[in-house]
């Protein structure tokens, strides 16, 4: 009786959910109501677009699909899923009663035989086997919610682990796209050059000419003929930067070089974004942005710690229970030997602060955390401005030079027409050259640095991160 009169009110005390520590509020910060170009109006769900279809290039979205279940990083980001998975089951198992069942068989002489008969056929009694088991359990009383905390830690870091593989994801169509837009530069770049290389020689061979017949000397000879050599130093870079890129795409690919280098050196005329991107406003970046929410979960688990070391300055009860069992097999006899059953109270009392000092570290943690979280919004928001300010400004550059590209080779046409007639100088027509080939060089890495700001944009507003993601499991 006096038994169920303690329990009684330990049980109700338990049922009553008492859980130490602040509940999670979710963090807010001051963001601008736009980005300063664009509109306010908010933008949907664009976790799931796959953006880089937009440069229209079947080899580049080929790549990023293989990629997706390729890229090692990615892969290690999924690991790091199942083992935050593994330490929710822990979390959960520590209030849980735990059950744990031993045994013991033993067999003693002294002559060293096992098992002898005396002449009337009973057992020799110097001679002993017997077997112990026992059965214990043990259950610790979550009176302020210390597993609780354990296990809302636990399933936030869980969903901060799923919010991880997204950002590696980002990471990954970043780069790869990044680096084909690369690779298609360099191969622009060496078709222009040796366009160009064409044309110096079209030039010299127009100064051997005239020169055979007396207009010209040899110094305009020696002077064409060193744009020629010039433009030849010029492509062996050109050459290791496709190259380079190329292996890169491979590494991203988790395949050797020469598998992609080999599908890539036919060329391809260099991406160009179709479509504009929809920013929406600044709040959708909590929404959208991968690191934002990872970041968050982090917050709340940072949080949940400080009610488990809140815990553990109360009390704690555990209760208790043994049953044990031997069997004599020479007397043939087996009892039920011991049991036992009852609470244990730890209450911690003089521990030199250390406690608390714990409490203080947890909540310092969780700040930390907040600021961590709060600056990655605020990193969001700034890549997004700079992107976009990139990308406009770059589209209104190349607009820009594709004029000049063309002006360019009219001038130069109209140069060697005016050299032939002797109206001009072969200085004329080097000149003219030169700026051909700047500008075509010119409008080519334009080209290249605006498909870089497209991909920018998108990667800083979340675009595509939850593409082929696995399953987020629901925490409680």
């Amino acid at each position: 009786m006096n038994f169920t009169r303690t329990l009684f009110p330990l049980s109700m005390l338990l049922l009553s959910g008492c859980v130490v520590g602040p509940d999670y509020q979710k963090p807010e910060t001051a963001l601008p109501a736009k980005f300063s170009e664009s509109k306010s109006a908010s933008a949907d769900n664009v976790t799931l677009n796959p953006w880089w279809e937009s440069f229209r290039d079947k080899r580049l979205n080929d790549l990023v699909h293989q990629g997706m279940s390729e890229n090692l990083t990615v892969l290690q980001a999924l690991e790091r899923i199942d083992a935050a998975e593994a330490t929710v089951v822990i979390a959960n198992a520590g209030a849980l009663p735990s059950l744990g069942l031993g045994a013991e068989a033993n067999a003693s002489g002294q002559d060293g035989s096992y098992l002898r008969r005396v002449s009337n056929g009973a057992s020799d009694h110097s001679k002993s086997r017997f077997i112990n088991a026992g059965l214990s359990a043990s259950w610790i009383l979550d009176f302020f919610g210390q597993y609780r905390r354990q296990s809302e830690a636990a399933n936030a870091s869980l969903d901060a682990a799923y919010n991880d593989v997204n950002v590696a994801r980002l990471a990954y169509l970043s780069d790869l796209t990044s680096s084909y837009i690369n690779a298609r530069y360099f191969q622009e770049a060496l078709a222009l050059s040796r366009k160009n290389l064409g044309s110096r020689r079209e030039s010299l061979k127009l100064t051997n000419e005239i020169r055979e017949a007396g207009a010209a000397s040899n110094l305009d000879v020696l002077q064409a003929e060193g744009l020629v050599n010039q433009t030849l130093a010029d492509l062996p870079a050109l050459e290791t930067g496709f190259h380079q890129a190329a292996n890169h795409i491979a590494t991203l690919l988790g395949v050797p070089a020469t598998t992609v280098t080999s599908s890539l050196i036919k060329g391809s005329s260099q991406p160009m974004p179709r479509y504009a991107t929809r920013t929406g406003v600044p709040a959708d970046l909590i929404r959208n942005r991968p690191d934002i929410r990872a970041a968050e979960r982090r917050l709340q688990a940072a949080t949940a710690r400080i009610g488990v070391a809140e815990a553990d300055l109360y009390p704690s009860i555990e209760l208790g229970g043994s049953i044990g069992a031997a069997r004599n097999f020479n007397t043939k006899v087996g009892s039920l030997s011991s049991w036992s059953f009852g609470p244990t109270l730890s209450l911690p009392i003089f521990n030199g602060g250390a406690l608390k000092a714990q409490v203080k570290i947890a909540r310092s943690e969780a700040e930390q955390q907040y600021l961590t979280w709060k600056s990655t919004v605020l990193n969001a928001v700034e890549e997004v401005e700079n992107a976009q300010t990139a990308l406009i400004r770059d589209g209104q550059t190349v607009a820009a030079l594709r004029k000049v590209v063309s002006t360019s080779e009219q001038t130069l046409s109209l140069a060697r027409e005016s050299y032939r007639g002797g109206a001009s100088t072969i200085l004329d027509v080097l000149d003219a050259e030169r700026n051909v080939a700047t500008a075509r060089l010119s409008l080519a890495a334009a080209i290249r640095q605006l498909g870089r700001d497209y991909v920018a944009l998108n990667v800083a507003i979340g675009g595509g991160s939850e593409i082929g993601a696995p399953t987020v499991v629901a925490t409680k």
